[in-house]
């Protein structure tokens, strides 16, 4: 079997630049396809859990605040508006498709403790297990990057990374703005060649790897490639591919070359 097309719990992490325009406005066409994906895989029987990013930018929008501030309680405010109407939007729309959904915030200090950790593991396994659609962000009214860094993610591809370990996930599929991993910048060498396999990151790699991509996003390749070695090491696959299609998740379970696959290097057992 394909890595790909035999897997069953999914963990789809979706970006700020996926899911608002520019102007910081929800790309409700975006999240509207999205949606009814996720909801017919769950129809399939596939188990999914959704890592939205895009709170801190919803939420400056509808403070009506144009530039991201450098003050944190400010950030932290955005983030707490922001996330309250990505849930409406959320909760509303897989509704419409008969799907619930749950809300997830995490830290890290959620997961510090072996206890913590298997409070939290067994929360995603009976929220899947109910055919509930979880959807995770980090808790950024409380994570501060004064804290220490036990307490914060970071980023929301390390949090997916984290998310698929503790769902024990068979893939996590990051979408991003560019088709995956290429051999060089492609916005800046057209001879660039996407890497459609990777099974050991090295050195070489890293050194393909840039800092963000969008004005919005946080996560740049780097940080993602961090997110795979989480993975690989943790028996989870993981998949980088263009988020402008939520339709390209059925090509993906389908077994279909989409991306680049980075390839776990065992099968995490299930228990």
């Amino acid at each position: 079997m394909s890595t790909r097309s035999d897997a069953r719990r999914l963990v789809l992490k979706i970006g700020t630049s996926s899911l608002t325009y520019p102007n910081g406005k929800l790309n409700i066409r975006c999240i509207e396809h999205l949606v009814r994906v996720i909801s017919d895989l769950h129809n399939r029987g596939f188990e999914l859990v959704l890592v939205s990013s895009g709170a801190v930018g919803v939420g400056l929008n509808k403070l009506g605040i144009m530039d991201r501030p450098r003050d944190m309680r400010m950030k932290q405010a955005a983030a707490a508006v922001g996330q309250c109407e990505l849930m409406h939007i959320y909760d509303k729309m897989f509704l419409e498709y008969g799907v619930t959904v749950a809300q997830v915030l995490l830290t890290r200090h959620n997961i510090a403790s072996a206890e913590h950790y298997a409070n939290v593991e067994g929360t995603f396994d009976a929220l899947l297990t109910a055919g509930v659609v979880p959807i995770v962000n980090e808790n950024d009214v409380v994570s501060t990057e004064e804290l220490s860094r036990v307490e914060t993610f970071g980023d929301n591809d390390t949090l997916s990374a984290v998310v698929a370990q503790l769902c024990k996930a068979d893939l996590l599929i990051i979408f991003t703005d560019i088709d995956g991993l290429y051999s060089d910048n492609p916005r800046e060498n057209p001879d660039a060649q996407l890497i459609s396999r990777v099974e050991a990151i090295n050195d070489d790699l890293r050194k393909i790897a840039g800092g963000p991509g969008t004005k919005g996003g946080t996560g740049g390749m780097a940080t993602k490639l961090s997110a795979a070695e989480i993975c690989m090491e943790n028996g989870v696959s993981m998949l980088i591919t263009k988020g402008d299609r939520a339709e390209v998740l059925y090509d993906i379970v389908d077994g279909k070359k989409v991306g680049t696959l980075f390839k776990r290097k065992f099968k995490r057992k299930k228990v």
